[in-house]
This record gives C-alpha cells, structure tokens and sequence, in this order.
C-alpha cells in the first residue's frame, strides 16, 4: 500500500514529460533539462542526429589518439639505425624525420589525417662496423633498407590498429556506459583509420625526398651539402669543369711543346690507356674529353671498372657507348661477369679474355680477364700464384698467335702479376690494380705499363687523408711497325681539386738516337709555362716520382 503513490508519482512525471512542450518553454527549460540528464537516462528527451552523430565522432577520435599515443609507437632498425616509428593525427599529412639533437627533416610524402613520424635514435656500432668491416655490403643496403622499412610499416600499422580499436572502445565504454556503443565506436575508429590508409596510398609522393624541408640546426642543411636534386647538379658541374680544365691543358701542351726527339704525325695510332675507374662517373667526362682533344684511335681499359660487379652498377657503364672511339675492355677483380656479359652488348665494346685478340684500330690486342673476382677487397684465392697462371695462359695464347702469323702488339692484364709472365711474347703489356704508375722494361724486351686509377681510386678514395689522383696514358704507336714511340702521362688532381699536369716520356732504345737536352713542357693548373729538364723521359711533377724503368 506504500508503494502506491510512488507508482502514481512515477506515472504523473511520465505523463507530464511525454506532453507535447511549447517552443517558448522548451528554450527556456531545454538546457536545463540537458544538463540534469544522466548518460543513459530513458527518461532524457531525444537529441538530434546530428548531435549524436558529432558525439560519437568526436569519441572515435579522441579515443583513437589516446589510443595511438600509449600502444602506437614501434621500436625497428632501419639498416645501421635504430628508430622510433609512429602514426600521428595531422591535418596535413606527410613524413617527420627527427634527428635528435640536429632537428627535423619534413616530408610532403602523403596527404591523409595520419603523419608518419620516425624518430632517429642511434647509429647501431655492432652494424655499422659490418659496413666497415665488409664494404660489399654496401651493394645490398638499399635492398636492406627498404626490407626494414616495409617489416617496419608492417608491424606499425598491425599496432596502430589495435591501438585505435582499443582506445576508441574503451572512451566509448566511459561515454556511454554500453558495450554496443563502446563497440560501435572502436569499428568506425578501425574504418576511419583504413580509409586514411587508402587515401596515403593514393596521394604517395615519392619525389618528395626532393624538396624536404629543414627545422632546427638542420635549417643550414641545404647551403652546406643542399637537397638531393642540388648534390647531383652540383656534381655534373665539377665533371664538365674538370674536363674543360684537361682540354685546356692539353691545348697549351700543344702549343708550348718544343720536343724535337719526337712529334707524332697524322699516321701515328693513339691510344689512350685508362684502368681502375671504380664507379667514378667524372672518369667518363675525361675520357670523352682526352678523345676528342688526342684524336684517340682506340680506348683500351686494364680493369676494376666497377666495385663490387653487381648488375645494379651496370646502369654506369652505358656512358661507354659515346666515348668516339672503340674500347678494348679485360675483367678486374672487382669486376664480374656479369659485367662483362652486359659489355659485350656494345657495339663499340670488345671484350678480351682467356687470350682472346682483336683487330682494333690498327692495333693487335689480345687479352684476359683477371684470376680473382674480390668485391669484398679480400685477399684472392690463390693470390699471386693463380696471378701468374692465369699470365701463363695469355703466354701460350700469345705464341699461338705468332706462329699463326698474326702476332700481337699489345696484350692486357688487369693485374702486373699476370702481365709479367708474357715477358718475351709481345712487345708492350698494360695492365693497372696498383693505382699508381709503373715503367719497366722486362728482362726478355716486354715494356710493362702499369697505369693509376683513372677514377681517382673511385668514391673509396674519400677514406684517404688525401684525394687520389685521376691517371690517364695517351700512348703513340707508329703504324708500320706497331711499337711504342712515346707516351703522355696526364695526372689530374682527385675529387674537389682542380689541378692538371701532362708530361711526355720516350722509350730508352729512342732516347739514345736524341739529344739528350731537349727541353720538354709541363704544364700544370698553377704553373703552365713549359719546363726544362735534362731528357723528356725525366719530367716529372714536383713531388710525385715516376717509377723509373
């Protein structure tokens, strides 16, 4: 009986608020009702769509964020470096790279409500000292990389998934005080998140990395070693300068030269020896250059082409095809078959191993490719050893040809090794691996000319306290007999330098027919007078001896 006004109570109270409220009322009361409402009161007058529609967006977001800031964030290595990656809400989108202390580098890489922010913790000693260790490795580190990248951006997103799921399920579940809502909440916070996945997808900009721009002590970034873009315009600008600088040089050798003992004629076949340019695309601007300004009749390359012989660094040597004159090419020991097997597609190209000779030219050249095959810079299997075996083959093929009536004049080896072992079998032998000069006279007649590294030792050379010089030979045969008359030796300075010396030489046996007095140029960048010394073969840049014979 207690009980039976409180029932009545409770009916007037639901007859009063199922009664149609007037609009004047219903401003004045609204809020007030509004704010007395408890979260999941039935008796709470009903709120717009649009309301609830704007509350739950804002609960998925929220939650999502919430969500991504506590579980979001993975731990991954990325090559030699560890990193902190992570999904971020932006209204712009894009990539942050920080660099701690340095700054940070910005990225336009997408447009989506979610940056990509990778945090860059620490150089890893233990891997980094791999690269070191095993330079190889350097070949696979872009395939490394983006291995790491992907398993990275893998796991990422299974974690920022679940992270978004929980954090948008448990706000919802604060909110509203119901499992279906709170689950309800966590799918539209999942669906929100693929979809900003797909629109990333869409929108990728790899060119990007192109036009980053700098925040903190990385703003001086550009002006010190500028973007990508600058780095290779930059580049190609040296290259061009530095073979302007030999064409000039040569120019004035030309015109200053006073060398009675010798002056080539328009029937003297040149070539031009070059060995060891090791990925150094400048090597293709001073070949072009010494070409066109020596009339060169044959390109004859000793090696070492290349570091480590894969078949990404065969994209380098397609520069080769126009050089204006033919290249006579023999394997290194950093080269591969598969570069040499990509070389033989050039029409322009002859490639020489196991003895093999060729009509180029108006020379006879045979031939082979080296023993070793070391991209790692390890000692070769067999060292000097197999070296000479392999020379002894060349010997053999070298005597065929004789008896066959088509004798060599000129024979190739990558390695001096190889090259000595074809003393007595043909006249002059060139080979390169030192990555400095050498002149010598064989016991049996053989000249064995060793050339420098045409590349400048290659981009290795920046290990070196000092830039490696650029070597190069233009070697003049006379062309009935096929014999070496003279050579010029054009000594460039290494990498960032703008330096150039060429000086003549002349065979002992030519030597002793000629005065010995004749004066002889060198012209240098900083000194470009002509020179006098005692003979030509003694002209020498100060402070570089010439291996003497």
């Amino acid at each position: 009986m207690v009980s039976a006004p409180f029932r009545a109570a409770a009916a007037r109270v639901r007859h009063r608020l199922s009664r149609p409220v007037r609009p004047s009322s219903r401003r004045r009361t609204a809020p007030k009702a509004l704010r007395a409402t408890a979260p999941g009161d039935l008796t709470a007058p009903a709120r717009s769509p649009w309301l609830r529609a704007l509350g739950m967006l804002a609960v998925v977001v929220l939650g999502a964020w919430l969500g991504l800031l506590a579980v979001g964030s993975i731990r991954t290595p990325v090559g030699p470096m560890d990193t902190n990656m992570t999904l971020r809400p932006s209204l712009t989108g894009g990539s942050r790279i920080n660099v701690a202390p340095l700054g940070a580098l910005e990225l336009d890489s997408h447009i989506a409500p979610l940056r990509l922010d990778v945090e860059v913790d620490r150089l890893d000693p233990e891997r980094s000292q791999i690269l070191v260790d095993q330079p190889e490795r350097f070949s696979g580190l872009e395939d490394e990389v983006t291995r790491d990248v992907a398993a990275g951006t893998e796991e990422l997103a299974i974690r920022s998934c679940v992270a978004v799921i929980s954090g948008a399920t448990a706000l919802g579940l604060v909110v509203y005080r119901r499992p279906r809502r709170a689950l309800a909440a966590g799918g539209l916070a999942l669906t929100l998140l693929a979809a900003s996945g797909v629109s990333a997808y869409a929108t990728w900009n790899p060119k990007s990395v192109l036009e980053p721009r700098f925040s903190g002590l990385l703003t001086s970034a550009p002006s010190l070693v500028g973007d990508a873009r600058s780095i290779v315009t930059e580049f190609d600008i040296y290259q061009q300068e530095l073979a302007r600088l030999v064409t000039n040089v040569t120019k004035l050798y030309d015109a200053t030269s006073t060398l009675p003992v010798y002056r080539p004629d328009p029937g003297t076949i040149r070539a031009l020896h070059v060995s060891d340019i090791h990925l150094n695309p400048a090597a293709w601007h001073i070949i072009a250059s010494l070409v066109k300004q020596y009339e060169i009749d044959v390109i004859i390359d000793s090696g070492d082409t290349m570091d480590h012989g894969s078949a990404a660094e065969n994209g380098f040597l397609d520069p080769i095809r126009d050089l204006g004159a033919p290249y006579v090419w023999v394997r290194g020991n950093h080269d591969s078959t598969v570069t040499q097997d990509y070389l033989k597609k050039f029409k322009n190209v002859r490639v020489l191993d196991d003895g093999k000779a060729v009509d180029v030219g108006g020379l006879r050249i045979a031939g082979t490719g080296d023993a070793s095959f070391t991209p790692d810079r390890t000692a070769p299997v067999g060292g000097k050893a197999a070296a000479q075996l392999e020379g002894a083959r060349l010997a053999s093929a070298l005597r065929d040809q004789e008896r066959a009536g088509t004798p060599v004049d000129i024979a190739v080896a990558h390695d001096p090794n190889t090259a000595r072992e074809t003393d007595g079998t043909v006249p002059l032998v060139l080979s390169g691996h030192l990555h400095r000069r050498v002149n010598e006279q064989l016991k049996l007649g053989t000249r064995l000319k060793v050339e420098g590294s045409t590349g400048g030792g290659g981009l290795r050379a920046v290990q070196n306290e000092k830039p490696e010089r650029v070597h190069a030979s233009v070697l003049y045969l006379d062309r009935p007999t096929r014999r070496l008359q003279a050579w010029d030796e054009i000594t460039l300075g290494g990498l960032g330098l703008t330096t150039a010396e060429v000086s003549r030489h002349l065979p002992e046996e030519n030597l002793e027919k000629d005065s010995p007095a004749s004066p002889t140029p060198s012209p240098s960048s900083a000194s470009p007078s002509p020179s006098a010394s005692p003979s030509p073969s003694a002209t020498r840049s100060p402070g570089r001896p010439t291996p003497s014979p």
